[in-house]
C-alpha cells in the first residue's frame, strides 16, 4: 500500500519511497537538556513516535538517529545570550554535566512512561566536538564561513537561496527578527557556526580557532551526516525549528556538500493550553508529572493527542483529559469482550477493517481516521477473539497498550476520603494553599486525587 507524508520543503503531500528500499533513516531534533521536556515538547515525540511505528507497520527496517544538545543552544535564536545548559547550571548551583544528565535521564523517563520507541542512535552535542570542528573547517574552506573576533559565521549570501524551507525573503527581512548584534557580521541573517569563548565560560574545547563552544545549528549538520549520511530519508521536528534550526541546517549542509540532508522534513504542530499558549506567566506550563499527579495514566495523553492530525494545533484541557481517560478504559473493556469472544468472522470483514486502518495511517499519519477504525472493531457486536487480535496488530502502531486490563475499583480507607472531603470544603472557599497540603496528605497516603466535574476521584498509587 503506497505510503504518503507531507513535505515542509515542497509545502505537499507526496508518495514516500526511502532512498535504500530496505532502511529509512530519519533525524528527529532531540531535548536541549537545560529543563523538564513538557506536554507540548512530549506532542512532537508522539508524532515521531506514530511515523516510526506507520513505517515499520509498513515493513520498513529503521534507523533513526536524535540527538540530545547538551551545549551550544544559547538562550535567544539571534546568536545572542547565554547558552540555555549554562543558564539552568547557574541556577540550579550545579555543573553542566549534572545538569544535562538529570534532564536527559527525566526526558527518558517521559518517553518510557508514554510508550514511545528510543530511537536506534542516541548522539550527545559533547560527544561529537571534533566532528563539529571539522564541518566547520570544511565550511570554511569551501567560502561559506568567515571568522570574526567573536565566532565563526556562516555566509548566508553565498547560498543560492536561504529560505527555501521556510519561504522567507532575506531582501524582505532584513530588518526583521535578526538583529545585527555583531558588527563585524557581513549580513544580519548570517549565524554562528563556532563561538570563541569568554575566559570564566565553563563550556569550551580547543579549535583551530582557539578556545570555542559550539552554536545550535551545526550539531545537528554534523551528526546527522556522521551517522546518516549526506542525505536521508527524513528530518522531523517541531513547526518551531522551521525558520531558524531547520533552515540553517540545510544551509550548513549546502555549504558543505552541495545537498538538502532530507528528502522529506515533517513537522508537528503547536500544543495549545486551554485555546491559547503554554506560557510561565500564565502558569500552564505542563509537565508530564502533572499529568500523573492528576490521576491520570500518561497514555491517556497519548491517546488524546491522536484526537487531532499532527500537522494541527491540538487545544489541551483537563476536561478533554477526563474524557479520553474513560474512552481508554473503554477501548481496553472493549478489547477484553472481544478476547473472551469465540464467535469466527470473515477473512474479508478483517481485511476490511485492516485496509482502512492502514490507509489512514498511510495518508500522512492520519490517526484521528486510524482510531476511528479501531472503535468500529471495538464496538462490534460480535465478540471474537480474532478481533483482539487485529486489535493487537493495530496497537503496534497506538503505543496504548489496548490488551492491558482496566483497573478494578477499590475500596477507599475511611481517611483517606474524610480528608479529600475537607479538600473539597476549602477548594470550594478557594483556599488553595489549604486544597494542596490537603492533595500532599492524601498523597502521603498513598492515594491521588483527582478533580472532575462531579467533585473528585481517588486513586491508588
Amino acid at each position: 500500500m503506497d505510503l504518503y507524508f507531507y513535505n515542509t520543503l515542497t509545502r505537499k503531500k507526496e508518495k514516500f519511497l526511502p532512498i535504500d528500499k530496505k532502511e529509512v533513516r530519519i533525524y528527529s531534533c532531540g531535548p536541549t537538556v537545560y529543563k523538564n521536556a513538557t506536554i507540548g515538547n512530549m506532542r512532537t515525540n508522539i508524532f515521531q513516535d506514530t511515523l516510526r511505528r506507520t513505517l515499520k507497520y509498513n515493513g520498513y527496517k529503521i534507523k533513526h538517529v536524535m540527538n540530545i544538545t547538551d551545549v551550544g543552544h544559547l538562550v535567544s535564536d539571534g546568536d545572542e545570550g547565554e547558552d540555555k545548559m549554562l543558564k539552568s547550571a547557574k541556577e540550579e548551583n550545579k555543573s553542566p554535566l549534572e545538569i544535562a544528565k538529570y534532564y536527559t535521564d527525566l526526558f527518558f523517563k517521559d518517553l518510557e512512561r508514554l510508550n514511545l520507541e528510543k530511537p536506534e542512535i542516541i548522539c550527545k552535542a559533547t560527544e561529537h566536538i571534533n566532528d563539529m570542528i571539522e564541518y566547520v573547517k570544511k565550511l570554511v574552506e569551501n567560502g561559506y564561513a568567515y571568522e570574526t573576533s567573536t565566532a565563526i559565521y556562516f555566509d548566508v549570501s553565498k547560498l543560492d537561496e536561504y529560505g527555501i524551507l521556510s519561504g522567507i525573503s532575506l531582501d524582505d527581512q532584513k530588518a526583521g527578527a535578526r538583529v545585527d548584534i555583531d558588527t563585524e557580521k557581513r549580513n544580519p541573517y548570517d549565524f554562528a557556526l563556532w563561538i570563541k569563548a569568554p575566559e570564566n565560560h565553563l563550556m569550551k574545547w580547543d579549535s583551530p580557532w582557539g578556545l570555542c563552544y559550539p552554536g545550535w545549528h551545526i550539531e545537528c549538520s554534523a551528526m546527522g551526516q556522521k551517522y546518516l549520511g549526506e542525505q536521508f530519508d527524513i528530518h522531523t521536528g517541531g513547526i518551531d525549528l522551521i525558520p531558524t534550526h531547520h533552515e540553517n541546517e540545510i544551509a550548513q549542509s549546502k555549504g558543505k556538500c552541495g545537498k538538502i540532508p532530507a528528502r522529506f522534513w515533517m513537522h508537528g504542530e503547536y500544543l495549545l493550553i486551554n485555546g491559547g499558549k503554554m506560557s510561565k506567566s500564565l502558569g500552564n506550563v505542563y509537565l508530564l508529572d502533572d499529568i500523573v499527579n492528576r490521576g491520570y495514566e500518561p497514555i491517556v495523553y497519548k491517546l488524546f493527542c491522536y484526537s487531532c492530525h499532527y500537522k494541527n494545533k491540538l487545544n489541551f484541557t483537563w476536561e478533554a483529559m477526563d474524557s479520553t481517560a474513560k474512552s481508554l478504559t473503554r477501548l481496553r473493556e472493549g478489547y477484553q469482550k472481544h478476547l473472551l469472544g469465540d464467535s469466527n468472522v470473515s477473512k474479508e470483514i478483517i481485511e476490511s477493517y485492516e485496509n482502512k486502518f492502514h490507509e489512514a495511517i498511510n495518508d500522512d499519519l492520519n490517526m484521528p481516521q486510524a482510531v476511528s477504525v479501531v472503535w468500529d472493531v471495538v464496538k462490534n457486536n460480535i465478540k471474537s477473539k480474532q478481533f483482539a487480535e487485529l486489535l493487537d496488530k493495530f496497537d503496534t502502531v497506538l503505543g496504548i497498550d489496548i490488551s492491558k486490563k482496566p483497573e478494578e475499583k477499590i475500596d477507599i480507607p475511611e481517611e483517606v476520603i474524610k480528608i479529600a472531603e475537607k479538600r473539597k470544603i476549602a477548594r470550594e472557599n478557594k483556599d488553595w494553599n489549604e486544597s494542596d497540603k490537603l492533595r500532599d496528605s492524601i498523597n502521603e497516603l498513598g492515594y491521588i486525587i483527582k478533580d472532575n466535574k462531579d467533585g473528585y476521584e481517588l486513586i491508588k498509587k
